[in-house]
């Protein structure tokens, strides 16, 4: 895990490698090339995880000197790969698994991609043809971001690198503010925050002739939805065979590796099939852990992480974020994030990584990604009970609604109306008006939605005339199918929504404090096998996740198997916001809006924040966002 930086056609400077040393401080490396577009360099800086010694060193070169490679990432599965390798005629001079990319690329060029197993953004220089290949993993997991001016081309692990050349700018992109203002969703597009800068995206490669021409490529793409048809006990017993092996190779290192622990159930399986498999290679008790806690509150977890730790026989380590600490805290994490983030959670897992930094833990382990490859939010009820409806599957319909009213308090008559308005809708003009009247009498006395709110944004200012729905935006921009079913849902978390995000976020609160973060639910078999089973065996008579569920009985403590709530690292803060925050989040977005006045309704953003605030209506994350973005904004001279 690392940071790397590529330019061609500028002049050489090491100031874009040092602004991210935090990234590698182990090392940095630094090689400059003649090209005919003018000078090529590669930096790297260092955070040494496998072949720590001098071997392990980057820049990198391989077949004497014709490829050269800069490399942020791990490949779980090197010593497979290099076998196969060898067994083509390749040698190795390295235990390192940059050697192996490298060698990869020389035997298979650009087809190496599909061949490795892992997280990754690298760029590879060869010599003999003049040709730049950079590429990013499949789901996004390691960044990489590039400009391409008059002046030349540049790439890097991060937006600040690029933000250092005279020639972009820190102006914002009017519909990406819009986007993380309105819906909280960055990351989304290959459009950043910066007008300027341009993501490469995830299953992406880009490739740079001596022409200077740019070639963009999608090379990674989802299996199709439901592919696979398996029995229930068939489907768990392939899941954890998965899940076991891609802990296994999560593991590799030659560093000491802990693991995130919320308490939470992907987080508690993760623990404790790390337990299983230090324990089978005589490691057993060696496993260190750490979590977030608030206690004396409700989203505290200390109990459910407690017990798993207990039942790994596992080390436990404790962050205890202050809200007190929150605002100051703020402006040094959007550096690092280089965009403004949704909620104070973020806050949480900066100190998760802090904690685990002091420990001496250099590689982490997280659950990133289980909600989402397995419709794990609790808004997923919704889409699974259309579903079922749609597909004339009443019973299991009612069951789901009567599980969810039972355990979550969702009331019965509000979701048999919007099942008989699901079934007149698709229903015979004979049905229709008799399921349509059902509909309004089963949800009369249920409450009603909110009615339409003034606009605290203006539109205009943003190049928009009407309000968006951005999720739906981005689904569209993507190319993906509207959410039909937890499969389609699926498929949008994960290439449109929530992955990226919370990616971004793990990647640069890790690498802060010079943490390797890594996430074995988005290890691409795993989540291949989980789109292409569908969605019978995800919310299964009211039960999220119940693949996991099932797979993890007898080997994770019930009390944690069978959790109804989800948190995760939850910070308690609609408590802070309304506490000791409200003061200094109220000057925030005071500071947000004199920044920005053509582009907030003062008026209508007071009563707003005030109505969330002070109770009058249910506190969401707008009134973070708005604050954080401020804090951006003038940490990074961020304007219009």
């Amino acid at each position: 895990m690392c940071g790397i930086w590529i330019s061609v056609g500028y002049v050489p400077n090491r100031a874009h490698l040092d602004v991210i040393d935090h990234r590698g401080p182990d090392g940095d490396g630094w090689q400059e090339f003649d090209t005919p577009k003018g000078p090529l360099a590669l930096g790297h800086r260092r955070l040494a995880i496998i072949d720590t010694g001098d071997s392990g060193h980057q820049p990198m070169s391989y077949a004497d000197n014709r490829y050269w490679i800069t490399y942020n990432g791990e490949i779980y599965n090197y010593l497979e790969l290099r076998e196969e390798l060898r067994a083509r005629g390749c040698t190795f001079r390295t235990q390192s698994d940059t050697e192996v990319v490298l060698a990869a690329y020389a035997t298979f060029g650009r087809e190496c991609l599909s061949k490795l197993r892992g997280m990754f953004a690298f760029a590879i220089y060869d010599t003999k043809t003049g040709t730049l290949f950079l590429a990013r993993d499949r789901f996004g997991i390691k960044p990489l971001y590039f400009v391409q001016t008059p002046r030349g081309f540049a790439a890097g692990s991060e937006i600040k690198q690029l933000l250092l050349l005279d020639d972009v700018s820190s102006r914002i992109n009017p519909r990406r503010a819009y986007d993380f203002l309105v819906g909280g969703l960055l990351n989304h597009s290959s459009e950043t925050l910066f007008d300027d800068v341009t993501q490469l995206g995830a299953g992406e490669w880009l490739e740079l002739d001596r022409t200077g021409k740019l070639t963009n490529c999608r090379w990674y793409r989802l299996p199709a939805l439901g592919s696979i048809q398996l029995r229930k006990n068939e489907a768990s017993d392939r899941f954890l065979h998965l899940l076991q092996e891609t802990v296994r190779l999560h593991l590799r290192a030659d560093v000491e590796v802990g693991s995130c622990l919320s308490g939470g159930l992907d987080s508690s399986t993760l623990v404790m099939l790390m337990a299983e498999q230090l324990q089978a290679v005589g490691r057993g008790g060696n496993l260190n852990t750490v979590t977030a806690r608030f206690e004396g509150t409700a989203v505290d977890e200390t109990p459910y992480a407690d017990e798993v730790a207990k039942a790994a026989h596992a080390r436990m380590h404790a962050a205890r974020p202050v809200p007190a600490d929150v605002l100051d805290e703020a402006k040094t994490i959007v550096w690092h994030q280089d965009e403004p983030y949704g909620s104070t959670s973020i806050h949480a897992q900066w100190h998760v990584f802090a904690a685990a930094r002091a420990q001496g833990l250099k590689v982490m382990l997280d659950g990133q990604g289980a909600d989402e490859i397995l419709a794990g939010y609790h808004g997923a009820y919704d889409t699974r009970y259309a579903e079922l409806v749609r597909n004339w599957r009443l019973l299991a319909a009612l069951i789901l609604a009567r599980r969810r009213s039972q355990w979550f308090g969702n009331p019965m008559g509000r979701q048999l109306a919007a099942g008989a308005s699901q079934l007149a809708g698709q229903s015979p003009a004979v049905l229709r008006r008799p399921l349509t009247l059902a509909a309004g009498l089963i949800g009369r006395g249920q409450g009603s939605h909110p009615s339409a709110e003034e606009p605290w944004l203006n539109l205009n200012a943003f190049g928009l005339t009407q309000p968006l729905n951005v999720w739906n935006q981005a689904m569209e921009d993507a190319g993906l199918p509207a959410v039909s079913g937890l499969g389609t849902l699926c498929n949008s978390l994960i290439q449109a929504g929530n992955v990226r995000m919370l990616l971004h976020w793990e990647d640069r609160n890790s690498m802060a404090h010079g943490v390797e973060a890594r996430v074995p639910f988005l290890d691409h078999p795993l989540v291949e096998f989980c789109i292409a089973i569908g969605s019978e065996h995800k919310l299964v008579n009211g039960w999220t996740k119940w693949i996991l569920r099932d797979a993890m009985k007898g080997r994770l403590p019930e009390a944690v198997r069978l959790r109804k709530d989800k948190l995760g690292f939850a910070t308690p803060e609609a408590a802070w916001l309304r506490g000791p925050l409200l003061k200094p989040i109220e000057d925030a977005i005071e500071r947000t809006m004199h920044l920005f006045p053509e582009h907030f309704s003062a008026s209508n953003t007071r009563m707003l924040v005030a109505d969330m605030l002070q109770g009058r209506r249910p506190l969401d994350f707008t009134p973070w966002r708005i604050a954080c973005f401020g804090i951006w904004a003038d940490r990074f001279g961020a304007r219009f």
